[in-house]
């Protein structure tokens, strides 16, 4: 009997330590990374302040306002629209750390599905965190999930019906934000939040919008842009500079029988001109070997070196990978190339800012060796 009581004993104890842990886990990763917005930024707002109903919920999201001192357009830069395609979301970051507005006024959701950010996809094996150096010391950024957190959301239907348009998709895009625009008032939360970005855009008057994302490297539509077709025009424009600077960059059209997506439901329900920017990242393909917070940084990666001697890839893939320089890098060239392209089409409402690195600045120039998240980190408080 004693035997059997110190068995159990130690078993309970074993269990308490291990619930102790995994709770403690669980409590920080939900805690937001600590982002240190830099003199441009005017001021500070939440998701909610445009749609209240999401106030207290893990769809919320601090929304960062930057104001010229000259008056012009209005735009909006969405990262972490999916919490595992980290260079939308450090493109964010620096925009709000490193940005200065001349003209117009900028709007920068960081973590567009903050839910997103408090989980990791199960089974994958990713990182819970990434970490840079920077000016202020070493800062650790989160790596989540490409969907809501199913303790937000649940359970997942069999169908996910896209509810502006009667499409089928599988049940698990119920909790991907970029299935759910406009979004529902009434709807899930997932909906709810994309409802709030509508609702960002109508009340601010918006007139540009981008979503961040990134791609595996055996995903079809890969370091390209997607127009809705009212923003071709400048898509093109924008395309064209970006060829000229040496960065590859394919235009693609927005489907119209694709529904629920920013560069679709946007265009088609908002007065904004939506583009979507997505880039080669290794950590989230299938063909990717040993997945770690070195992979989601450098991207270099064995696996896909042979994927692309075997002609399975989208992208270019050597034994220099594709670091998170050059990501961010593209999505800040991007950006500054099609607002200047907007600009000089619609020259009553400029949009002109300053103090962010170009992709020349931060990946062609970079001494190689620190690439992979320490010449970004320069460009970070």
């Amino acid at each position: 009997m004693n035997k059997q009581i110190i068995t159990a004993s130690v078993c309970l104890l074993a269990a308490l330590s291990v619930a102790g842990i995994t709770g403690k886990n669980f409590m920080e990763v939900k805690k937001p990374d600590e982002l240190r917005p830099g003199p441009g930024v005017t001021q500070t707002k939440m998701l909610s302040d445009y749609f209240p109903d999401i106030a207290g919920t893990n769809a919320d999201s601090t929304v960062y306002v930057m104001e010229g001192e000259q008056p012009g357009g209005k735009m909006l830069v969405l990262g972490g629209t999916h919490a595992n395609e980290p260079s939308g979301y450090l493109a964010a970051i620096t925009f709000v750390e490193s940005g200065k507005v001349e003209q117009g006024t900028v709007f920068v959701i960081p973590r567009t599905c903050n839910s997103g950010f408090t989980h990791n996809d199960p089974q994958e094996g990713s990182p819970q965190y990434y970490t840079i150096q920077t000016k202020g010391g070493p800062r650790q950024f989160r790596y989540g999930s490409r969907a809501a957190n199913p303790l937000d959301q649940w359970p997942d239907p069999d169908v996910y019906v896209h509810a502006a348009s009667g499409q089928r998709l599988s049940g698990s895009e119920t909790r991907n934000i970029n299935r759910t625009y406009p979004g529902r008032p009434d709807g899930t939360l997932t909906e709810k939040a994309s409802y709030a970005v509508r609702q960002l855009i109508d009340t601010e008057g918006v007139n540009l919008t981008f979503d961040l994302h990134e791609a595996s490297p055996e995903y079809p539509v890969i370091n390209a842009t997607v127009a809705h077709e009212t923003a071709m025009s400048i898509a093109s424009n924008g395309m064209f500079e970006l060829q000229m600077a040496g960065i590859a960059m394919s235009l693609e059209p927005s489907p119209t029988n694709l529904h629920g997506l920013t560069h679709r439901e946007l265009g088609d329900y908002t007065d904004t001109l939506p583009l979507l920017m997505e880039t080669a990242n290794a950590s989230q393909g299938r063909l990717r070997g040993k997945t770690n917070a070195d992979l989601v940084l450098t991207g270099k990666d064995k696996c896909y070196v042979k994927a692309q001697k075997l002609g399975f890839l989208y992208v270019p893939y050597d034994e220099t990978g594709h670091p998170i320089e050059e990501r961010v890098g593209r999505h800040l060239q991007g950006i500054y190339e099609y607002s200047k392209a907007y600009s000089a089409q619609y020259p009553e409402s400029p949009i002109v800012y300053n103090g962010l690195p170009s992709y020349q600045e931060l990946f062609l120039d970079a001494d190689p060796s620190e690439l992979g998240g320490t010449q970004l980190g320069k460009y970070l408080n």
